[in-house]
Formats: structure tokens, C-alpha cells, sequence
């Protein structure tokens, strides 16, 4: 008797370790799945529904890419633009160090209408708003005193919404097709964007578009950064940059390049070597008091180039936090804008206002104005073709960066 009782004791336990193990390896399963989705720590300090309308029958909210090292970047596809983007200082805080608001209605409202978006069809300036193709005349809106910057009004690609996908979670695509007319543009153009975040800590894009009439395309993004914080008010004059250009597009009273491509040696915009933003920005320089400090077209240097065969185009140290930023590109020229026209009207994420000259832009380009100017290179897109750009920004930290 005490033998069967101790047989079915034992069959007893038996059967229920065994369903103990199952209920574990149920549970380790779940653990596992759990645990391979996306943890997004940064976008939680944004209220999400804050972004959640329909525009022109799209529904717009936040996306969020990271990568390993645990950067994170959340956009928004109204505009297509980036919120915020969180990389270690040189003692491992992270901090967000693009301009942006907390709210969708916040970048609807802004006075400084480009912070953290896509730009087109056309970045940066056309004169007059006008250009020629063969025998046809286009007249596009005038949004920036007589000349049209940006892409012009109402449907120009950061005031419109855009059809996202999020293809994993360092990979995102918005795609978009602007109709023919759109602002004034011929050709219906079918724009794809990527945003790849890489364990090498660099953000690349990848542009590209097709179009069906000979149409001038020039696209590009326009991040305000500050690399000591998006809060924290510094300004970025103390920023140590290099740009990759011997020369520079001297620009007229309207911002319109002349035509002419001025070496930078022995001027103020000679950033070969590293120094500081603001060194030399009031300089008694006739291209500086005509953009109030930077704002103009480098030629880049076809030297060096990355692994991916890309030109490094520019590089900024913050010596306060230790961050960097280098920008590498496809492109012939890069915008330096040094925050000119911030004059504290707009608030951020952190609720501090953004003041003069407290972040700085760089965006790979043709050179502006490039339909009217025969001698820069071509930004006509044909049918046919495509259109194709790349531009990384690769973060990074130097423990050792001096102020």
C-alpha cells in the first residue's frame, strides 16, 4: 500500500513539473517576444495624441527610430519632420539636441516655419519665383521677400502630410506624390524618403523621385541643431565647425548667389580648418551683414570620401557637451545657416525660448537658385530619370573637446 501511495505521489509531482516546465517555457516564450519589441524611452516624454490629426485624409502622428546604442529619433509625418533626437554627451547623458515643439499645433504656428523638416521641391532660393524651361515659363510663390525659398506656400513638402511606413525599428519611409502644378512645379513627382538610424551611430537619408515633365528638383532637410541641448539655451557660436569647401556662393541683398564662386581663403567663411562659429561672424564683412552672420552655399571639396563613397562635407564639436556631428553627402554644396533669424518668439520641447544664433543648420544642396544659373550644376529632373541623394549625419562624442 505505502508503495502504490508512493507511486502516485511521485506520477503526481512528475505531472506537475512537467506542466511547471511548460508553463515556464510558455512564459520565457512570451518574455522573449515581449522583449523584442521596440522600447522607446525618449518618445515617451512627448504626449503622442498631441500629433494625432487628420490633414488632407492622412492621419499624421509620431514615428520612432533607435539603434543599439540607444540614440532615438521620433518624427512626425505632417511635414515630414524630425522631433527630437536623443545622443550621449562625453559623460553618457542623453539629451535631445535638435529644436522642436511638443505639439503637431506647435509647428503649425511657429514663426521659424522649416525647424526639423523635409525641404522641396526646391531647397533654399529661387529669384523672383521664376525660371524657364525650354520655351515655358514657371512662376512659383514668392514667400521670401520677392523670391521663393523652400518650396514655396501652403503645399510646400514641410507643410504637407505625408504616408509613412515604419519598416522596422531603425528604418523609416515616407513617400508622397506632388501633383503637377503643386506650387507652381510642372510634372507630377513621386518623392521616397528613408531615414536609416545605423549602429554606427549615423542617420542616413536617402532621397529619391521620378517624375513625368522635366521638373527641378532639389531636396534636403532641415534640422536645427544644438548639441549642448535643445533646453539649455547655448548658443552655438562657441562650436567648433569645419566645412569641406574652398569656395563659397556670395550672395546679393535678396540671398540670390551671383553667380560667382569666391575661394574662401582669407575670408570669414574659410571653415578648413576647425574654429569656432562666431569667431569671425561680425566680421566687417558685406556677405555677412547681408544674411546677418551665415547663411550661404559651400562648394564642396570631391575630397575625402567615406567607405560609401561619400564626401565629407562638415564637422561640428561642442565643447561643452563633447558632441559632434559630422555630415558626409552626394551633393555639391551644403547650407550653413548659423540661426540668424531665431529671436526668441518660439518655445520648445523644454519650454525655453529659442534666442538668436542658439542653433545652426546644414543641409546638403545643389547650389540655391540653380534654374536660373547656367554655370551651376543642373537640378532639372527629366522622365525617365531619377532623382537620388544621400545626406548622414554621424553622431559622435570627444571626451577631450576643449572650450
Amino acid at each position: 500500500m505505502n508503495k502504490l501511495r508512493y507511486g502516485l505521489i511521485t506520477t503526481l509531482l512528475l505531472c506537475l513539473g512537467i506542466v511547471s516546465c511548460k508553463n515556464e517555457k510558455k512564459e520565457d516564450k512570451n518574455m522573449t517576444q515581449e522583449s523584442s519589441k521596440p522600447e522607446y524611452l525618449y518618445a515617451q516624454k512627448i504626449d503622442s495624441t498631441a500629433f494625432e490629426k487628420t490633414i488632407d485624409s492622412i492621419e499624421t502622428r509620431l514615428y520612432t527610430i533607435k539603434n543599439a546604442n540607444g540614440l532615438e529619433i521620433t518624427f512626425t509625418n505632417w511635414g515630414q519632420r524630425l522631433v527630437t533626437l536623443y545622443t550621449p554627451d562625453k559623460d553618457g547623458n542623453f539629451d535631445d539636441i535638435v529644436l522642436g515643439f511638443p505639439t503637431l499645433d506647435g509647428y503649425m504656428n511657429a514663426s521659424e516655419v522649416y525647424i526639423g523638416s523635409m525641404v522641396g521641391r526646391y531647397g533654399n532660393r529661387i529669384a523672383k519665383g521664376k525660371f524657364s524651361i525650354g520655351d515655358n515659363d514657371y512662376t512659383l510663390a514668392t514667400n521670401n521677400g520677392e523670391n521663393h525659398l523652400h518650396g514655396g506656400g501652403p503645399k510646400a513638402f514641410n507643410k504637407v502630410p505625408w504616408n509613412a511606413e515604419q519598416i522596422n525599428e531603425h528604418e523609416l519611409v515616407f513617400t508622397r506624390l506632388s501633383p503637377d502644378g503643386e506650387e507652381g512645379y510642372p510634372g507630377n513627382l513621386e518623392v521616397r524618403v528613408e531615414y536609416n538610424l545605423t549602429d554606427d551611430n549615423e542617420l542616413v537619408i536617402n532621397y529619391y523621385a521620378t517624375t513625368d515633365k522635366t521638373t527641378p528638383v532639389n531636396l534636403t532637410h532641415h534640422s536645427f541643431f544644438n548639441l549642448t541641448g535643445e533646453g539649455s539655451g547655448a548658443s552655438v557660436n562657441g562650436n567648433l565647425l569645419t566645412i569641406n569647401a574652398d569656395k563659397f556662393t556670395p550672395v546679393d541683398a535678396g540671398l540670390i548667389p551671383t553667380g560667382e564662386l569666391r575661394p574662401v581663403e582669407g575670408t570669414p567663411f574659410d571653415f578648413r580648418t576647425a574654429k569656432p562659429i562666431g569667431q569671425d561672424v561680425d566680421a566687417d564683412n558685406e556677405q555677412l551683414k547681408m544674411g546677418k552672420g551665415y547663411d550661404h552655399n559651400f562648394v564642396l571639396n570631391d575630397e575625402p570620401k567615406n567607405n560609401d563613397g561619400l564626401t565629407f562635407a562638415a564637422k561640428v564639436v561642442d565643447p561643452i557637451s563633447g558632441r559632434t556631428l559630422e555630415v558626409y553627402t552626394d551633393e555639391p554644396g551644403l547650407q550653413f545657416y548659423g540661426g540668424n533669424f531665431l529671436d526668441g518668439s518660439d518655445s520648445g520641447i523644454a519650454g525655453k525660448p529659442y534666442k538668436f544664433r542658439t542653433a545652426f543648420a546644414l543641409e546638403t544642396q545643389h547650389f540655391p537658385d540653380s534654374p536660373n544659373q547656367p554655370d551651376f550644376p543642373s537640378t532639372l529632373l527629366k522622365p525617365g530619370e531619377q532623382y537620388a541623394s544621400t545626406c548622414v549625419y554621424k553622431f559622435g562624442v570627444e571626451k577631450n573637446a576643449q572650450q
